[in-house]
């Protein structure tokens, strides 16, 4: 069989079959013997290959990693487990949002705590400005999915109040460039937090607020897939949100 997977992430970024066998090191040949004869490269060429096309291994060959070696690979993309997010260190945030090169992605209900700290607004503001892409998912005030999250904590209507208030919080950084602002409508399992391939996964725990709840702090490496998961799942909650518009 054809890998028509390999053929269309080739043309996508306009490389011959000359210029992608020496980027990743492999005779012209050999990668057309992966496109035209369905070959399965070895794992170093595997990984090469789906790193320079910017996809993921598992994506161009799915059949070629065993279930063991992606539960594996997985594992490894776990860096730590904090019981707590309060438990957590404080300067954890800045130091995930400082290192992102090309994105940085928060998805939650409120999180009134980052919106509250002048210091990490003046770190994404700085990142927006040096081109790296922010994007801000928060609840819709008036939402169905905000007042059940309230319900669920005993709190009422407190989460609808508290997303206004970081919306106005963020009124500032809701005026930079490269800065996007969605207000979604949607149950979260968990809140994700992430700089590039590095994420920080709050998950939701009924009767408890976000910040007695464990943290996942998770790192991408080939052939794992659970920050691709995450991935995911932002940007389907991206998708389906709506601009935060107004003031």
């Amino acid at each position: 069989m054809t890998n028509e997977r390999l053929r269309a992430a080739m043309l996508e970024r306009g490389l011959t079959l000359a210029a992608f066998a020496e980027a990743i090191g492999v005779d012209e040949k050999t990668i057309e013997r992966w496109i035209t004869q369905g070959r399965t490269p070895y794992r170093r060429h595997r990984y090469a290959a789906a790193t320079h096309l910017g996809v993921e291994e598992t994506y161009l060959w799915p059949d070629a990693i065993s279930r063991q070696q992606v539960a594996t690979a997985s594992e490894s993309e776990i860096v730590n487990i904090y019981p707590h997010r309060w438990a957590m260190p404080r300067d954890t945030w800045g130091r995930l949002f400082s290192q992102a090169e090309e994105e940085i992605g928060i998805l939650v209900y409120v999180a009134l705590f980052l919106a509250e700290d002048t210091g990490i607004q003046r770190l994404l503001e700085e990142k927006a400005r040096a081109g790296v892409r922010v994007r801000v998912l928060l609840g819709e005030p008036d939402g169905s999915a905000v007042a059940q999250r309230g319900e669920e904590e005993g709190i009422g209507d407190a989460i609808g109040a508290k997303a206004r208030n970081a919306i106005a919080l963020y009124r500032p950084l809701r005026q930079i460039d490269g800065v996007e602002f969605r207000l979604h409508d949607t149950i979260l399992y968990n809140s994700i937090y992430r700089a590039d391939d590095e994420l920080l996964v709050n998950t939701h725990v009924y009767g408890n607020a976000a910040s007695n709840a464990p943290v996942f702090h998770l790192r991408g490496v080939a052939g794992g897939d659970m920050v691709a998961l995450y991935r995911d799942s932002f940007e389907r909650v991206w998708d389906g949100a709506k601009p935060l518009t107004g003031g």
